[in-house]
Formats: C-alpha cells, structure tokens, sequence
C-alpha cells in the first residue's frame, strides 16, 4: 500500500512559478512510475507529467512542455512538479499518482493522492 500526500498548490498570478511536491509513504517508492494529473473545473483529469524509476525517462504533455518540470528524489520518496510561467489554464486540482510496473507507463494509476489546488489569477 502506497499513500501519496501532495502539497505546495496556492494562488499565484499568470508568469509565475510554483512547485509542488508529493511525499509517499510505503515500501519500493523506486520501483512505481510516478506521475502529476490535473483536472480543472467541469473537465476530465489529464496528464501533465511523468517520470520513470530511476528518473532518467520524462514525458509531458504538449501544453506543459517546455514550462513544466518532474523530478524525483527515491532517497526521499518525493516526486516534484516544478511550474514556470503559469498561464489561468493552468489552474486546475494537481494530483500526484503512482503505477508499479515494468514498463514506462501511468495507464490506470495504482494509487492517487488526494490533490492539491492550485489557482492562476491575476
């Protein structure tokens, strides 16, 4: 069992920067894919980000890339997302989510948190 508690969401203006961060707790953090969805008012949860075991593999989606960043720390149990130039479509309830697999993907996540707001406006 894996628990997963994001935290670091707020209020920010549009160019902004904000991280956030996702601290499991339970066994083998090294051997789950982690991942960031979001899911904004009245739409479906999407994915943002992802990033492999070892965090030598990154993925991200076409509206994030080049503004948004995953890392990790497996030492810590920690999965960050780091958020620059902050646009309001970005605002959105960010979920941490974890998969155990041998393959580089977050198809139907194991476990999720419990999310964390975060709100882009000026």
């Amino acid at each position: 069992q894996v628990q997963l508690v994001e935290s670091g969401g707020g209020l920010v203006q549009p160019g902004d920067s904000l991280g956030l961060s996702c601290a499991a707790s339970g066994p083998n953090f090294s051997s789950y894919v982690m991942a960031w969805f979001r899911q904004a008012p009245g739409k479906e949860r999407e994915f943002v980000a992802a990033i492999s075991w070892n965090g030598g593999r990154t993925n991200s989606a076409a509206s994030v890339k080049g503004r948004f960043t995953i890392s990790r720390d497996n030492a810590k149990s920690t999965v960050y997302l780091q958020m620059n130039s902050l646009k309001p479509e970005d605002t959105a309830v960010y979920y941490c989510a974890a998969k155990r697999t041998t393959y580089f993907t977050v198809a139907s996540p194991d476990y999720w948190g419990q999310g964390t707001q975060v709100t882009v406006s000026s």
